[in-house]
């Protein structure tokens, strides 16, 4: 080790596509501007991912949802200054291919999802986003064997 302080996050994340487009979440930070990026988010201690997606999707759509693959996992370390912290943070991202069975789009209740939108995926380009979104996307659209996703560039930087 180099003596340089991190964080670590483990996360799981829903791509949700359904005849050309994809499922969307609002994020709304208390502390900045809205980003649209996948439904999921962090597994707390002891859980599954493939169950904390499933939970993520209930918690911040409102709806229901099964797993149907495994897509890939994505590792990315975000340097302190671009992560707005004192310290670099780690993120590892497990992506599933997740379809809705049921329930109805709404706000996250006391969260910071302010809304899922069915998104066209052409438009989704057009969308201040988070590079969650493009890895994805770039994982259900070439299925890689291994899982692991080509580097995606972010903000002029070129990111796992």
């Amino acid at each position: 080790m180099d003596g340089t302080e991190t964080s670590f996050r483990l996360a799981a994340y829903a791509v949700c596509i359904e005849d050309g487009r994809v499922l969307l979440a609002r994020h709304v930070p208390r502390t900045g501007d809205s980003t649209w990026t996948l439904p999921g988010g962090r597994v707390e201690h002891a859980e599954d991912p493939f169950d904390a997606v499933i939970r993520e999707v209930a918690e911040e759509t409102g709806c229901d949802a099964v797993v149907e693959r495994l897509l890939g996992v994505d590792s990315r370390v975000i340097p302190a200054a671009e992560a707005r912290r004192r310290i670099e943070h780690q993120n590892i991202g497990v992506f599933y291919r997740v379809r809705i069975t049921g329930g109805r789009l709404r706000p996250e209740p006391n969260g910071e999802t302010a809304e899922s939108v069915w998104t066209p995926i052409p438009e989704v380009a057009r969308l201040r986003r988070s590079s969650l979104v493009d890895v994805g996307l770039a994982l259900a659209r070439t299925a890689p064997a291994t899982g692991h996703v080509e580097p995606v560039p972010v903000g002029g930087l070129i990111q796992h």
